[in-house]
């Protein structure tokens, strides 16, 4: 029988732990302290799919940090396992992983993250992604399977729309990319309505408005 493994949730606080990485132990809610996390599990060092994946979060590391964002990796590999990939990557591709990579040898992060699904895998971590702010709040979550590659593109845009919802109090509409218009909160009483009427939002309708932000 399967074991039973813990998913997060969208609004749950993200699990403490402490692990040992690529740049040395962590804890991680003093790692998560005032700024947000991209934490992303890949299923094993020296594959092709997550060597381009991890290298591509490499590529990423200063727009991320511009973005107030750090980056935390994971696998089910040894830290021996996981240095040595990095210096791979750096010797073939030039590419330096900054970023911590945790060494969950013993699956304790990845199973306290839900990252082991056993459907897809009972001994490697699906390609998990976990948006978390400052606050340690868990606010998006994205789930990929073995064989097929994140889209970073859309990892940006999202931590673009995490933020730039948090900062305006707006949600945003499908295919939303930054420069686009927003979406306003609907009013919530009669008064509000008839404000919004004269407002210089695009109306679509009382429910629906838009505005640039």
């Amino acid at each position: 029988m399967n074991e039973i493994t813990t998913m997060p949730r969208i609004g749950d606080q993200a699990p403490d732990f402490e692990a040992v990485t690529t740049t040395g132990k962590l804890k991680f809610s003093d790692y998560n302290k005032d700024s947000w996390i991209i934490m992303f599990s890949h299923p094993a060092d020296f594959t092709p799919v997550c060597t381009t994946e991890l290298s591509a979060f490499a590529t990423e590391e200063d727009y991320f940090a511009s973005k107030n964002t750090k980056l935390l990796g994971l696998s089910i590999d040894s830290i021996h396992s996981h240095v040595a990939w990095v210096n791979n990557v750096k010797k073939n591709m030039g590419i330096l992983m900054k970023f911590p990579i945790i060494a969950d040898i013993d699956m304790k992060v990845a199973k306290l993250y839900g990252m082991l699904q056993p459907g897809e895998s009972e001994t490697a971590a699906v390609r998990a992604v976990f948006f978390i702010d400052p606050t340690g709040r868990i606010r998006l979550i994205m789930y990929y399977p073995l064989n097929i590659g994140r889209n970073m593109a859309e990892i940006k845009r999202v931590l673009a729309a995490l933020q730039t919802s948090d900062k305006h109090k707006v949600a945003l509409p499908i295919n939303w990319e930054p420069g686009d218009k927003v979406i306003v909160p609907p009013p919530k009483t009669v008064e509000e309505m008839e404000a919004r009427e004269k407002s210089e939002y695009e109306m679509i309708d009382f429910y629906l408005a838009r505005k640039t932000i």
